[in-house]
């Protein structure tokens, strides 16, 4: 089983996550979508919007462990945003072939 690495651009030290978390968790997404889901909707429900995401990290009262969960979480769905949209364009260009 491989790890996929992904570096964090402000600390430069590589995240790494278990590709089949990735896959369960794009998995529970994309059967959304197959059952009619809009994928723009299910796109915001993966994504955490940056604004967020630096609220997090800045905010005074979150501490140092806190932060690198976020950190974690925030790599970890972007990953899984990635996946899930090359998953729905692969169907959209299935659809339209047929």
């Amino acid at each position: 089983m491989s790890i996929t690495p992904i570096e964090h651009p402000v600390t430069h030290v590589p995240i790494e996550f278990d590709p089949v978390d990735i896959q369960r968790e794009v998995a529970m997404f994309y059967g959304l979508f197959l059952r009619g889901h809009s994928p723009e909707q299910l796109k915001r429900d993966i994504e955490i919007p940056k604004t967020t995401f630096d609220k997090w990290l800045t905010h005074p009262h979150y501490d140092g462990d806190f932060r690198e969960n976020v950190k974690r979480i925030y790599y970890f769905r972007k990953q899984v945003l990635a996946v899930f949209e090359e998953l729905v364009d692969a169907e959209r260009i299935k659809a339209r072939l047929q």
